[in-house]
C-alpha cells in the first residue's frame, strides 16, 4: 500500500447546530491505539456516514460516542453533547445511551415477543403512558408496522433478518435519542432489505441525527449526507458527501473510494 502523510486532512467546517462533536479523542486498546485526534463535528438531523478499510478506527471510534468502549479501551480527549463533555468520569452513561442509541451489526432482539422488544425498552426508561401508540409509533417510524401489525405477540425471532433489524431500530427510537449510532447495520442482510432501512432512515433524519459506520461505499453515496473517511486511525477526510466522493481533497481518500485499498 502506498504511504501518505497522516498529518495532512481535510476537514469541512459545519455551519448550524451541532448535535455531538469529538475534540483530539484518541482511543487505545492496551498500548495499541486505535484512533488517533479525532476531531469531528456532527450536525444536527443529518447523516453522516464513517467509511474507511477494516482496521481504520471507524467502528472503534463510534462505540466511543456513547461510551461503550468503558470496559475495553481507554477513551482520551472531549466528547461534546449539549453543552457537556459525556466522556467525563461522572457523568451517567446510562443517561448517555438513552439519548444517544445504537444499533449493531448483527440484529439483536430479545427473546421476546415483538410488542414486548419496545415496551420492555420503554419500561426501563420509566415512559409507561400509553405503551400501545407507542409501540405501534416506533414500528411505524421503522417501517414495520404493517408486516407485524397482526401478530405483535409472537417471537421477535421468527421474524427474518432484515425485519429483527428493523425491529431492534424501532427498539432504539422508541425510547427517543437524540442521535441514533449505527454500526454495519445493513452487513448481514440482503440488498431488499438493505434499501428498506437505507429508505427508513432517510425519514428517520428528520427527527434523529444519524451516524452510520459502513463498509460499503455505495450505500454511504447513497444514503448520507456527509462522510468522514479514516485511514490508519485517523480522520483523513470529512466533507458533504457528494463532494467527498466526486472531488475528494486527499490523496488517500482518492486512493480509497477509487478501489486501490481497503
Amino acid at each position: 500500500m502506498a504511504t501518505y502523510n497522516l498529518d495532512e486532512h481535510y476537514l469541512l467546517p459545519v455551519h448550524g447546530p451541532v448535535a455531538l462533536a469529538t475534540k483530539h479523542l484518541d482511543v487505545f486498546y492496551g498500548a495499541k491505539q486505535a484512533t488517533f485526534d479525532a476531531n469531528l463535528q456532527f450536525p444536527k438531523n443529518k447523516i453522516t456516514a464513517l467509511i474507511g478499510a477494516s482496521g481504520s478506527g471507524k467502528s472503534t471510534f463510534l462505540r466511543s460516542l456513547n461510551r461503550l468502549n468503558d470496559n475495553v479501551a481507554t477513551v482520551q480527549g472531549a466528547i461534546e453533547y449539549q453543552g457537556l463533555d459525556i466522556n467525563q468520569p461522572q457523568i451517567n452513561v446510562y443517561e448517555v445511551r438513552k439519548n444517544i442509541g445504537m444499533v449493531f451489526q448483527h440484529p439483536n432482539p430479545f427473546a421476546k415477543s415483538i410488542y414486548e422488544n419496545i415496551a420492555f425498552a420503554l419500561r426501563e426508561n420509566g415512559m409507561t403512558d400509553n405503551l400501545d401508540e407507542q409501540v405501534e409509533t416506533s414500528l411505524k417510524d421503522a417501517a414495520l408496522w404493517d408486516e407485524v401489525k397482526d401478530k405483535l405477540h409472537q417471537s421477535a425471532l421468527s421474524l427474518s433478518g432484515g425485519q429483527q433489524q428493523r425491529l431492534c431500530i424501532a427498539r432504539a427510537i422508541a425510547v427517543k435519542p437524540d442521535i441514533l449510532l449505527m454500526d454495519e447495520p445493513t452487513s448481514a442482510l440482503d440488498p431488499i432489505s438493505s434499501r428498506k432501512i437505507e429508505t427508513m432512515m432517510q425519514t428517520l433524519k428528520a427527527h434523529y441525527t444519524i451516524i452510520i459506520v459502513t463498509h460499503n461505499m455505495q450505500q454511504a453515496a447513497r444514503a448520507s449526507d456527509l462522510t468522514a473517511f479514516f485511514h490508519l486511525g485517523h480522520v483523513i477526510e470529512f466533507n458533504k458527501t457528494t463532494e467527498l466522493f466526486t472531488n475528494p481533497r486527499m490523496q488517500a481518500t482518492e486512493a480509497y473510494i477509487s478501489g486501490h485499498f481497503g
